[in-house]
Order: C-alpha cells, then structure tokens, then sequence
C-alpha cells in the first residue's frame, strides 16, 4: 500500500478539491521517516519524467537537507537529473535559514544561487520566520516549471519540525491549508517527527492530511530497567526495518487502515505486508470466527446439491399459467370440474389427493389482492 499513497500524490486532486496532502510522520524508536520521504519523492519524480502525473514539476522545500542531497539522492534512484531544472526546483531553507550568512557578507544583494548546486536549481530562503514570503517562494517557483496556465506542479517539505520551531502552529496549519487549496498545486507531502511536539500539534497537521503514514517499530519496546535486556534484544530487531501504517481519509468520510512492513537497504526501502510475512492473516482470520463445532461452509458437492432441491411451492418453470387463489374454491377442485364439465359428466370423482377447501362466509368478501399475490408460490 506504499504505492497506493504515492498513486493517490500522483493522481492528484479534481477540479474544485484541494490538493491531497500526505503527512509521513515517525518517532524516536523508529526513526525511519525520511526513508519513506525519499521513497515518496522519487516513485513521484519517476511519475513527473514518465508523464504519468497529474503535476509537470515537484518543488522540494528543503529545510534538513541541502539542495545538492537530493541532487545526488535522485540520481542513486537511477533518475535522470540532467534536464531536472525543467521539472524540479529546491527552495533552500537549509544553507541560510536565518539570513546570518547574509548578513555576515555585508551584501544586500539576494542570494539566489546555492554554492552547492546549479543557478537553475535552486533558490535560497533566508528567512524561515516569514511564511508569506515563503508561500509566495514557493509558487514562483512551481510557476516557473509549469506556467501560468493550468498545469500543476506538486510541493515536498522534508521537515515540518523546522517549520514549527521558527512559526506557531496555526500559522505552519494556514500555510499548508493555502498549499492545498492553490488551483495549480496537484499534490503536497511532508515530514514530522511526532514524538517531538505535543499531541494537538500532530493531530492538526493531521487533520489536514488525506493520507497519514506512520511509521513504527516493528516490536515495540518494554519500560523499565527489568526491561533494558529485552530492549537491546528488540532494539536490534528494529534496526533497518519497521512497520508503516496508512490510513487514507475518503471523500465519504470513510477511513481506510492498511499495515505494511519495510526493510531499509542502502541502496532503496522495500516494502511489503507485515502480516504475510509474520504469518498472522490466517491467525486473525480464524479468531474471527467463532467457536462452533461443525463446519459453516459448504463445499462444491454440498453447493451444487443444495441447488438441486425442490421448494414446496416453488415455480418450477415449466411454462404453465400461474393462477392466483382467490378464496372461493381450490385449484384443484376448479380443474376437476372444468375436465368433468367439460366430457359431460358431472359425476365428481375422487382424485386421492388431499387439498385444503375453503368457502367464503358471503359474496361481501373481497378475494386477496393481486398486489401482492405471492407470486413466487404455487398456491
């Protein structure tokens, strides 16, 4: 299900809907959160070159990273970076956060270029506290890929954590907000280490997300001092390997959980069911059902011959005229007589079946309605 959440950032958003927005959050025991990041940034660029994605260009906010990393992290996932100045741009909010380099120089001239990378590349950001200036970066950015036209373009911030230490809360929630809501912007994902703020701050930056993936370790750990062997043992179970969690949030308010494993290379993350591998599906499937002493399905023979049988007064579909009771006298009786009637004889015989008779109290009587004739019995 890692590829559906980067399908959903593919696809993008439809025409008046805000932009799907995926938050990849971790924690200290398990701190592989970036690794999904990267996962996510290049399936997503991988879609951008193919044009298979909804946006033509991806604009990475760059706070814990510089520009070149993921200049070189694109180019180790076989990417081809030589025309990337036409789909990519990188603010850079990781050489000169503050401004102080800036100001260090005595210049007041702008910085647009990064010495680490290309002057097509990248732009610097030297003041993180001043989110209008930001927003405003990032779509002069997205705009010079694609246009002002209708074409999109999706946004990447590698750490909201960053975010927050220089903005309040519902200042970082606006700025994201108005991201989703940008007629041009087709996607946006972001990074949080969770464990690092309180919990009203996870759940608003939640609360704005399509598409949550928590990241976790894949034993947890015990408290304690009794617990510090059995830690260390857990401990190195855990290294380079986790368990992912994604709920996707639907436009009908329905909330879909998948579970998956990842194992964490040098080269990529892999990714697959936890509970294939660990072998639980059957386990959870059977302690759903419950206790009894035979057996609820019915096999093939069983199917085939429960097809077969006949339903007392059942239509069988042989063709015949289905006639409706009307209370006076029985089918039988009415058949018996029109035969009689009809080769002279109206001696009554005995047909040796037995039928049930029943005569109306008076002519007053209304006979049963034919809107509802139980037209499924041959009564």
């Amino acid at each position: 299900m890692a590829e559906s959440m980067c399908r959903t950032l593919r696809d993008g958003s439809l025409e008046g809907e805000q932009a799907p927005a995926l938050t990849i959050k971790d924690i200290t025991t398990s701190p592989f959160g970036f690794h999904v990041f990267s996962h996510v940034l290049s399936q997503l660029s991988s879609f951008i070159l193919a044009s298979k994605s909804q946006s033509r260009g991806i604009v990475i906010v760059a706070f814990s990273r510089s520009p070149s990393f993921y200049v070189d992290l694109l180019k180790r996932r076989g990417i081809d970076v030589n025309s990337s100045h036409k789909w990519i741009q990188i603010l850079d909010c990781y050489s000169d956060p503050l401004g102080w380099k800036y100001q260090l120089m005595g210049s007041g001239n702008c910085m647009d270029v990064s010495h680490e990378t290309s002057s097509n590349l990248s732009r610097v950001c030297k003041d993180v506290k001043d989110l209008d200036k930001l927003y405003s970066m990032i779509l002069e950015l997205g705009k010079g890929l694609v246009g002002q036209g209708k074409d999109r373009f999706s946004v990447a911030i590698d750490s909201i954590n960053e975010m927050l230490r220089h903005a309040s809360t519902p200042t970082v929630a606006g700025l994201l907000s108005n991201l989703r809501s940008h007629e041009q912007i087709s996607s946006i994902f972001w990074l949080l280490h969770s464990d690092l703020h309180e919990v009203k701050v996870t759940s608003a930056l939640e609360y704005l997300s399509s598409v949550v993936a928590s990241v976790e370790p894949l034993h947890q750990t015990a408290g304690g001092k009794r617990g510090d062997l059995e830690n260390l043992s857990l401990l190195e179970q855990n290294f380079g390997k986790g368990k992912l969690q994604i709920r996707f949030k639907r436009r009908n308010g329905r909330v879909r959980v998948v579970n998956e494993g990842f194992h964490i290379d040098q080269s990529s993350s892999n990714f697959t069911s936890v509970l294939s591998e660990d072998g639980l599906v059957n386990q959870i499937n059977q302690s759903l059902l419950p206790k009894v002493q035979f057996d609820l399905e019915l096999s093939e023979k069983e199917r085939i011959d429960r097809a077969k049988v006949v339903l007392p007064f059942e239509h069988q579909g042989n063709g015949e005229p289905i006639h409706i009771y009307d209370g006076r006298r029985s089918l039988t009786e009415s058949k018996t007589e029109a035969t009689l009637s009809s080769s002279g004889n109206s001696q009554k015989t005995d047909s040796g079946e037995g039928e049930i008779i029943y005569f109306r109290d008076s002519d007053d009587e209304m006979p049963d309605s034919d809107e509802d004739p139980d037209d499924d019995l041959d009564i």
